[in-house]
């Protein structure tokens, strides 16, 4: 399906009719197609809903706007418009940023937060040469594999998966390649972050690259007190495509209590 935001059109999945919902948001280079597998594993208890970012899969792609506030108004019109009532917000990597900013502004119906190998609030510490060489990581299939190889993986990824990573990412819109390293991940959403107040589980990889356990523990779950850190053992930062069965596990054992208390997100909100 299709839903429009601030006239750009988003591609959304959307399975199962089991409530409560999951909203998925993916990584820089993604698209709903990153949480095929996990939304498949859940699907049969729960609602599974994962857009394509604005620039990315199958949803339209502007030459400009692609801040993290831009991305959480996507997100937040597209669950205003399906009247979700309580869900559950999952987001990985750039999308576990852009879900806590969604998250600090309290949104009616959020009852819990999962953030997926996040990028943490602070902005990315890498050097401007660096995020500037980010930029052409997704210019061809050669830059991508060995960008999977290299930095976003811990494990050869099934082959299937691995071309839909390098569809996606050949796919991105040139403005949204760019917009990430050097501009959005570079906003400082520190303070927004102590803001979050419901039930928040943080999930990362033990051989993640990107954004380690070690960064996660100093930059984010110092702001977050309630949140818990879980290690998945032997893992890149790809997590819904390496261990999509053991994420979807953990989701699962997370979301099932929240939702089921109806005064849960009351009472972490006071």
């Amino acid at each position: 399906m299709n839903t429009l935001s601030n006239a750009v059109k988003l591609h959304v999945e959307d399975l199962g009719t089991n409530a409560p919902p999951l909203v998925f948001l993916h990584y820089w280079g993604g698209s709903s197609r990153t949480w095929h597998h996990v939304m498949q594993a859940l699907t049969p208890a729960f609602r599974s809903i994962a857009i394509d970012h604005r620039g990315w899969g199958r949803s339209d792609k502007p030459s400009g706007a692609y801040t993290l506030d831009t991305l959480a108004d996507d997100a937040q019109r597209l669950i205003d418009g399906l009247d979700l009532g309580r869900y559950i917000l999952v987001g990985h990597s750039m999308g576990g940023k852009v879900a806590q900013l969604l998250a600090s502004r309290h949104p009616a119906g959020l009852a819990g937060l999962v953030l997926v190998a996040p990028s943490p609030p602070s902005p990315m510490n890498l050097p401007l040469e660096i995020r500037q060489s980010m930029v052409k990581a997704y210019d061809s299939r050669e830059s991508v594999l060995a960008t999977v190889q290299q930095m976003l993986t811990a494990s050869p990824l099934q082959p299937d998966d691995l071309e839909t990573v390098v569809q996606d990412s050949l796919q991105g819109a040139p403005a949204a390649k760019a917009a990430w390293p050097l501009a959005a991940s570079q906003e400082d959403i520190s303070a927004q972050a102590t803001l979050i107040r419901v039930p928040t589980l943080v999930i990362s990889g033990e051989k993640d690259r990107v954004d380690p356990a070690t960064v996660l523990q100093q930059e984010l779950m110092t702001r977050i007190p309630h949140a818990t850190l879980h290690v998945l053992p032997g893992i890149g930062h790809l997590s819904p495509l390496e261990a999509p069965g053991e994420l979807s596990a953990l989701i699962r054992d997370f979301a099932t209590p929240l939702i089921a208390g109806s005064g849960e997100r009351e009472a972490w909100q006071q």
